[in-house]
């Protein structure tokens, strides 16, 4: 698959590159320019203005009409957006009236009445079969008559678009940001990191690559270019035997490997000989993967390079030839006959396992001296260990203890959650572990001399992991919270199948103080207590959308949990398209049931999941509703999922979220700095340090801007 590199830089970046070519007067067009992008809820900044009335005017057109393709798309602008009821939100029926007027039309249509009629004969009716059901009974130009303008509203959505420097310079940018990330990308980003490695691959290169995934990509390139391939472990190379096969690099399923050309195999079978010749109990990570490694020497060939020794003992493993403990059996073994302080030494070679297996080995300390030689390995090792691990760590102990429910997501984005059943951990030691944690992170992080926060990011949550997250239009990680502006609360789901009749169904939940069922929103109950649904759509040949809005004032429920079902057909990563958001409006705006300039949130629908559950609102102490991102999904089942049959697990999963700690924007700000500035709308003499949800203009040269397009970078290595 190909990208077109300028959209992968604008959407990511909000940067318009490549503006060059001759001088002239483009402010008409310029102006021109601005006026649509504002139609969509975006702007150019101070900079670009000027940048774009100084060149020419075809120049200035030919960038418009490259660019607002692309805005659109990030907003969910460039699809027509229909609903079944013409006039949403106004004039939605009771659920029963309309159920009974789709009857007596049915029974009014003589190619449908003999079928009614029996089915109601025998006490059943299919009343997703009715004639007029679950298709659009009006056109979208039709639809659009019937509505009033949009009026302007100061909290309306602009996202503002900075001056880029050349697309050659962007795209290297963009590739050594997403290559030197210390939290994995997600599985869309992946083949995107894939393109742009082959063609940055005679440009800069990041110092380091600390994502094991990240690095089997960027080795694939190595590899074709004949250089040596950045290996420490056995399993760095089975991931970029797996990539060669066109497989599953995170080794999370098994992989068809293929035939290998003699080239590939020595340069794997040179990688591999290096790791074992250097530090040979890499050997025990072989069992971890033993199929595949089985499978893989069928296609290396070993016996072919005797020079490479080394690299023949890893299939000898492998294949149980050759015996080779791994680091987890020898610390079972340890734990088993109760040597807490022999295990945690043990771990001392691998630090990332050591870290991961901490809680454990608290729990298992009986004695104040094995803690404290727990602690003495912690403190002797930690400096090796990646931020990342250190983080999730740091975040692991806020919640132990005082968090009834443990929350867990696989890289699929599949949730569950279970009872916090584990023996507890002296709350000193807690202490101990949070000053040492700290202190090294602190260590690692950039000292600015001013730092600026918006005060709108400060509980954004730190991006630990972005495997199950979609990117896209105002999209936070998991755990992130924000205020909620505005009166009247909209969510909004499209979907286009690819080839088979496929129905989605965009829900709500709504839930008590105690997260029980409070009602809920679908085409089973279009009105409740403050809301409305906008129709059923059954299929989706050409598109279909679906809406639920919610006057936030007259909501009675603690929390809303939107959720989209997959009622039939295909699933996320099956339709040719589809994306959830949510629009925010003021109580007087009228407008379009969709209007880009009031979407606050728009990301694209995927995971194997057959019910996906975006974000959460509820009520703060304040009372003022807040928004909580959960990027979570329900496995569900083949068809028919509805609101009614999940809502436990769905409650039950936006409680565990709402309830834990997540490490934030202003934990990793107070670290950073001992005095923190909170932004009101100033500017600054001096460069600064920002971090906010969008960048503010006219900041000094030489100021580093971190907002939710690079939040990545702020982790280190």
């Amino acid at each position: 698959m190909s990208w077109d590199l300028e959209e992968l830089v604008v959407s990511r970046t909000l940067r318009l590159p490549g503006i060059e070519g001759p001088g002239g007067d483009g402010v008409v067009a310029t102006r021109q320019f601005d006026a649509i992008l504002m139609s969509v809820g975006f702007k150019l900044s101070g900079e670009l203005v000027a940048r774009l009335s100084g060149s020419a005017a075809e120049a200035v057109i030919d960038m418009a009409v490259r660019v607002l393709p692309i805005v659109r798309r990030m907003a969910g602008a460039h699809v027509e957006h229909n609903v079944y009821f013409k006039d949403f939100p106004a004039n939605v029926p009771d659920t029963v009236e309309f159920w009974t007027d789709r009857l007596l039309d049915a029974l009014g249509d003589e190619s449908a009445a003999a079928a009614v009629s029996e089915g109601l004969s025998q006490g059943v009716s299919n009343l997703l079969a009715l004639p007029e059901y679950g298709k659009y009974q009006h056109g979208y130009a039709e639809m659009v008559a019937a509505h009033d303008e949009l009026i302007e509203s100061v909290r309306d959505r602009v996202t503002v678009l900075h001056l880029g420097r050349s697309l050659e310079d962007e795209v290297s940018e963009l590739y050594l940001s997403l290559a030197g990330r210390a939290t994995p990308l997600g599985e869309e980003d992946l083949p995107i990191l894939r393109e742009l490695a082959l063609r940055c691959a005679s440009g800069p290169q990041p110092e380091s690559i600390p994502v094991r995934e990240h690095r089997a990509i960027i080795n694939e390139v190595r590899l074709a270019a004949g250089e040596k391939l950045l290996a420490d472990t056995v399993t760095d190379v089975l991931r970029l035997a797996c990539l060669l096969s066109d497989g599953d690099v995170s080794l999370s399923t098994p992989t068809r490997f293929r035939s290998l050309s003699r080239r590939s195999r020595r340069g794997l079978l040179a990688a591999l000989d290096a790791v074992i010749a250097s530090q040979p109990a890499k050997l025990g990570d072989v069992a971890a993967h033993r199929e595949a490694w089985k499978r893989l020497g069928e296609r290396l060939h070993p016996h072919e390079f005797p020079q490479w020794e080394h690299a023949a003992t890893v299939f000898e493993v492998a294949r149980g030839e050759r015996r080779a403990r791994s680091f987890m059996s020898r610390f079972e073994a340890l734990l088993a006959v109760d040597d807490v302080v022999g295990a945690a030494r043990l771990l001392r070679a691998a630090p990332g396992l050591l870290f991961r297996s901490l809680d454990r080995l608290l729990r298992t300390a009986t004695t104040d001296a094995e803690q404290e030689a727990v602690l003495a390995v912690v403190e002797s090792t930690i400096g090796v260990v990646s931020a990342r691990v250190i983080l999730s760590v740091r975040e692991h102990v806020d919640n132990r203890g005082g968090v009834a429910q443990r929350v867990f997501a696989n890289r699929l984005g599949h949730g569950r959650v279970q009872p916090d059943d584990r023996e507890p951990i002296d709350a000193n030691i807690l202490d101990r572990l949070r000053v040492l944690l700290d202190a090294e992170l602190k260590r690692r992080l950039p000292a600015p001399a001013r730092l600026v926060i918006d005060p709108d990011a400060v509980d954004i949550a730190l991006p630990l992991g972005g495997k199950a997250i979609s990117g896209g239009l105002g999209v936070l990680p998991r755990g992130s919270v924000s205020p909620v502006y505005g009166e009247r609360l909209r969510f909004f789901i499209y979907w286009r199948e690819r080839s088979a009749c496929t129905d989605f169904d965009l829900s709500a939940l709504l839930l008590d103080r105690d997260y029980e069922l409070d009602g809920w929103l679908s085409y089973t109950n279009l009105t409740d207590v403050g809301g409305v649904h906008s129709g059923d759509i059954t299929t989706a040949p050409d598109g279909a959308s679906e809406f639920i809005e919610l006057d936030l004032d007259k909501v009675v429920a603690h929390a809303i949990v939107p959720q989209v079902n997959v009622y039939s057909g295909e699933g996320f990563d099956e339709v040719a398209e589809s994306f959830f958001g949510f629009m925010l409006r003021d109580g007087d705006q009228r407008g379009l049931p969709y209007e880009p300039r009031t979407v606050r949130m728009k990301s694209d629908l995927r995971g194997a999941g057959r019910v996906a559950l975006p974000l959460v609102f509820f009520r703060a102490s304040s009372g003022e509703w807040r928004v909580k991102w959960l990027h979570l999904n329900l496995r569900g089942a083949p068809v028919f999922n509805a609101v009614e049959n999940n809502q436990v697990s769905a409650s039950a999963l936006a409680r565990a979220v709402i309830d834990r700690r997540y490490l934030t924007l202003a934990y990793l700000a107070r670290l950073m700095a001992d005095e923190v500035t909170l932004w009101d709308g100033r500017s600054f003499d001096e460069p600064v340090m920002f971090i906010g949800l969008t960048r503010p203009e006219g900041l000094p040269e030489g100021s580093r801007v971190f907002t939710p397009e690079n939040l990545s970078d702020l982790i280190p290595a």
